[in-house]
């Protein structure tokens, strides 16, 4: 998983969910909850790659930036609770998509 479309596509699967570009910066897309409109998923190219911020639980956050080095605290986010994930190929496509329902669950 390396591009926005398949990271967009993987986040769009969750019920309720629709995504969304409040910044009028196409460089930015959102993925947000229908019901109470949190996101889940921030999606935006940064120094030649993809990157997805992501909410990630307190005893997930540490274990991924260590284990895999394209998982950074959040650029633009606090980094205590989210980290950024840069769409390189380095983490294997079943963790990045359990990172997505992590944050999903964490913002519903």
């Amino acid at each position: 998983m390396q591009t926005r479309e398949e990271i967009l596509r993987a986040a769009l699967l969750l019920p309720e969910s629709y995504f969304d570009q409040p910044f009028h910066d196409d460089n930015w897309t959102v993925v947000r909850h229908k019901k109470n409109r949190k996101i889940f998923a921030w999606i935006f190219e940064r120094r030649g790659n993809t990157w997805v911020n992501l909410k990630t639980p307190p005893d997930w956050r540490e274990l991924w930036r260590e284990t895999y080095a394209s998982v950074l605290p959040a650029y633009h986010l606090n980094k205590e609770h989210w980290n950024s994930v840069i769409l390189d190929g380095s983490v294997p496509e079943r963790e990045v998509l359990r990172m997505i329902e992590l944050s999903y669950d964490l913002t519903k």
